[in-house]
Formats: C-alpha cells, structure tokens, sequence
C-alpha cells in the first residue's frame, strides 16, 4: 500500500503578507485529516487536524465567527 504524498495549497486571499498557512485537502479522503503548516517553514512540522474540525473551523471564519483580525 502506497501512502499518498501531501499536496500543499495556500489561499490565494493570502496576498503574500507572510502570515499563511498552507493545507493538504488530498489526505481527507485516505487519512481523515488535514494537515495544516505554517507556509514560511514548508520543512516544519504539520499539525493534522480531524477533516471535520477544519470544515467547522472553515466555516467559523467565513462567518464572522472570530471577529476581524
């Protein structure tokens, strides 16, 4: 059994401003998580997070959820 490699991302609403993170949606499937990174340390650790805690958390920002930054 091969194990699936993760395919970074980062938002493109992050208009480069140096405080991103970077995401593996292609594990959901296999694993059950989404790995989460800090984008400016590609070779540091992932924090893999339950699909369903990220989706909520997705869902928590884009309403508001956690106030302006």
């Amino acid at each position: 059994m091969a194990t699936e490699s993760p395919r970074w991302c980062t938002s493109s609403y992050s208009e480069n401003g140096g405080q991103c993170v970077s995401v593996a949606t292609n594990l959901a499937a296999t694993t059950g998580t989404i790995p989460v990174r800090d984008s400016k340390v590609p070779d540091g650790p992932a924090l893999p997070l339950r699909a369903a805690a990220f989706t909520a958390f997705v869902a928590g920002v884009k309403g508001g959820g956690f106030g302006a930054v």
